[in-house]
């Protein structure tokens, strides 16, 4: 061999030899780095092997290593229930996402529909109706309440027969009569003027539907009056 071969073949062994020396120094720092960690994480898992010592000792009256174990076959036995529950919350929340868009246009409409309530005056008139009802209940006793439900149902019926059409048009033919009525009597009406009067036919058809009204009236309200009145034995009584 010549003293080439020989030059690269000691070329090769020191590159070698350099690969080697870096590799040991690499697993001599590696193993020094392992040997620090393995030294705190002694330390600290000392230090919570004690802090859990210490922490289980108070509850030691409390807890067995019997609960630890049937709490675990508890859980073993439902996880199938468990796992029904976490499908369901799954569920839900999918729900909840696919209707968060839904519940937000709802919302929108809502919110419009309160500000239009708002602008035509819902809300103004309920406070206006609110403070109505307070002058109601400020300015009647309970006493009065009591006889307003004890007589509701006639105060109904009243009102009833009110709003019927007949007698609304005869309500408001009346008052448009005392509205254009303009009557004007002399002081100094004689017997003889009104035996005159009594021959105008309005007159009559007057009397008469007078006369008819109140026989009508006696007779609904089942009113019965004696046959023979005397001055100082006059009644009248209501038939049952």
């Amino acid at each position: 061999m010549d003293s080439k071969q020989i030059e690269q073949q000691i070329s090769q062994i020191n590159q070698r030899l350099d690969f080697i020396t870096k590799y040991l120094q690499e697993q001599q720092r590696r193993q020094q780095e392992w040997d620090e960690l393995k030294g705190d994480l002694t330390v600290i898992g000392k230090d919570v092997f004690q802090t859990a010592v210490k922490e289980l000792d108070e509850i030691s009256y409390h807890f067995d290593t019997a609960d630890l174990m049937y709490l675990l076959k508890k859980l073993l036995r439902n996880t199938r229930n468990m796992t029904k529950m976490i499908d369901q919350v799954e569920s839900v929340t999918d729900f909840v996402h696919d209707a968060a868009p839904l519940g937000k246009h709802i919302l929108d409409e809502v919110m419009e529909n309160l500000s239009e309530l708002e602008r035509k005056g819902y809300f103004e008139f309920g406070r206006e109706a609110f403070k109505i009802l307070d002058t109601i209940v400020t300015s009647f006793k309970v006493e009065d309440v009591q006889l307003l439900r004890e007589n509701i149902t006639s105060i109904l019926l009243t009102l009833r027969n009110l709003t019927q059409p007949q007698m609304l048009s005869s309500v408001n033919n009346a008052l448009s009569f005392f509205q254009k009525m303009d009557v004007v009597v002399d002081q100094k009406v004689s017997y003889w003027t009104l035996l005159k009067e009594l021959r105008d036919p309005e007159l009559k058809r007057g009397l008469a539907f007078i006369i008819q009204f109140m026989k009508n009236m006696v007779k609904t309200n089942g009113i019965k009056i004696a046959d023979h009145i005397e001055p100082k034995n006059f009644s009248i009584t209501k038939e049952d």
